[in-house]
């Protein structure tokens, strides 16, 4: 995504998965007000449902939540989405939270889980790991400045059974928001469950990118609908 600030984008080799084939120092834990006099600068971590596979930059749930905020302090300003295609949990650890280190985040968000199930890992691993990208963030961020956004269900669409028995990976898509939201809650992060937005595709195909999988922008927008505010109520506005 290349609208708001600098975006560095990880590259990742193809795995199985959803998407693909086969300045300052880090705050400490605790509440700090947002900036009067400058954008929060944001890093988006996650997989394809973030950097927004088969749409357009400017459709990507990152990007419309930035135009959405508008110029008005306290904002924010989107400086990196490091999310690749097919990236799990453990990707996350290895690859995307090292890079926080440079980037010195003043706001965070993460959407991780599909590609666990899609891959196989067992639900004691995602959890772990999970535990661990939360805990990595809050040593760097406050509770206030992270969201956790649910992952959709990608079963539902015209392309969701290329990826496993579609109830079996619809149930793993469900175990995995419930650890995610249950680690998020237990740490005072914000969580954003946008699950049942995604199960409209099912009879609206206009919420599904041209490559049968993804979301649309159409279906981003609606993400956004119920971020924004969140959002908007964590910056202070």
């Amino acid at each position: 995504m290349l609208l708001t600030g600098l975006i560095l984008v990880a590259a990742a080799a193809c795995r199985p998965g959803i998407g693909s084939p086969g300045s300052g120092p880090p705050s400490a834990a605790g509440s700090s007000p947002a900036s009067e006099s400058a954008a929060l600068r944001w890093v988006a971590l996650g997989d394809s449902y973030t950097i927004g596979t088969s749409v357009d930059p400017t459709e990507r749930w990152p990007d419309q939540l930035i135009g959405g905020l508008g110029q008005r302090l306290p904002t924010l300003e989107l400086v990196a989405n490091l999310a690749v295609n097919g990236y799990t949990s453990g990707d996350v650890i290895e690859q995307q939270l090292p890079a926080l280190d440079a980037l010195q985040p003043g706001f965070a968000s993460l959407l991780i889980g599909v590609n666990d199930v899609v891959q196989g890992v067992p639900a004691t691993r995602f959890e772990a790991n999970a535990s661990a990208i939360l805990d990595d963030l809050l040593g760097r961020l406050p509770a206030d400045r992270i969201v956790v956004v649910a992952t959709p269900d990608y079963t539902v669409t015209p392309q969701g059974g290329g990826y496993g028995e579609p109830a079996k990976q619809a149930a793993g898509i469900v175990a995995n928001n419930e650890i995610l939201k249950r680690l998020a809650r237990d740490r005072a992060i914000t969580w954003v469950d946008i699950h049942d937005l995604s199960l409209r595709a099912a009879r609206d195909l206009t919420l599904v990118a041209s490559d049968g999988l993804h979301p649309s922008g159409a279906q981003y927008a609606l993400w956004v609908e119920r971020i924004l505010p969140v959002v908007e109520r964590l910056l202070g506005r």
